[in-house]
């Protein structure tokens, strides 16, 4: 299986969502944001960074790089594509994920082990968790308040379409922010379209794929750290399904 990754001007964690794909067992294919072709990929990572800078928004400029028209139509027929953090940004710049993402409620930047319950476990990128399963990986952002108007919410909501939602045991951050660490509506961490082959969050999984180098989980004695790896797995067994 082949798993592209995007690089645009900024990316930071390119290099590392392809080690995932690899520890996975898939081949991973960088992409570059001037391409105009996808190099015959089954599936899409739009990792995280500040792409373009994040000048006017976060992922802003992205949505307009050439391989986003080939990604938006190839995630329009059904391919599997997932954002991560930046990523996820960009998602909502090009529509594929309804929203928009605005700076942390309590304005600063925030990097800590962030705990997330698995709200829907049916997309592409999820069949390897249990629904209600807390998992750790890590968060880094700035721009990470998810917002999106009632009727909107009302509809992800209704349509199980929040993949992920901020849960508590943070063991630390902004007082106040404990549990949600930037003030996102209805503790969203991710979300996913209609058709569950689009997912984005702003949570690293791909910084939680070997065991000793992602985060360990206070009361559990094996397979710490390796939370993230799931959405890589989930991916490749969707792809054969």
């Amino acid at each position: 299986m082949r798993i592209g990754v995007v690089t645009f001007p900024g990316t930071l964690d390119d290099r590392d969502a392809l080690r995932a794909v690899r520890l996975a067992g898939a081949e991973g294919v960088a992409l570059w944001h001037g391409d105009d072709d996808l190099q015959d990929v089954d599936a899409v990572i739009l990792p995280g960074g500040f792409s373009y800078g994040d000048y006017l928004r976060a992922g802003a400029i992205s949505r307009f790089a050439p391989v986003m028209e080939k990604v938006v139509d190839a995630a329009h027929g059904g391919m599997p594509v997932l954002g991560i953090c930046n990523g996820f940004q960009i998602l909502c710049e090009s529509h594929l994920l309804p929203g928009s993402m605005i700076k942390n409620a309590h304005r600063a930047f925030i990097c800590r082990d962030q705990p997330l319950r698995v709200e829907n476990n049916r997309t592409a990128w999820t069949t390897a968790y249990d629904a209600d399963q807390v998992i750790r990986i890590p968060l880094k952002n700035q721009d990470g308040q998810f917002v999106a108007d009632q009727r909107t919410l009302e509809e992800l909501e209704a349509e199980g379409r929040v993949v992920f939602r901020y849960a508590e045991g943070a063991t630390h951050g902004p007082e106040g922010f404990e549990t949600n660490p930037n003030g996102s509506r209805h503790d969203i961490a991710g979300i996913t379209n209609a058709y569950g082959n689009v997912v984005g969050l702003m949570p690293h999984p791909e910084h939680a794929v070997e065991a000793g180098f992602g985060p360990d989980e206070p009361g559990r004695a094996t397979r710490t750290g390796v939370d993230g790896l799931g959405f890589f797995t989930s991916v490749m067994r969707s792809l054969v399904a």
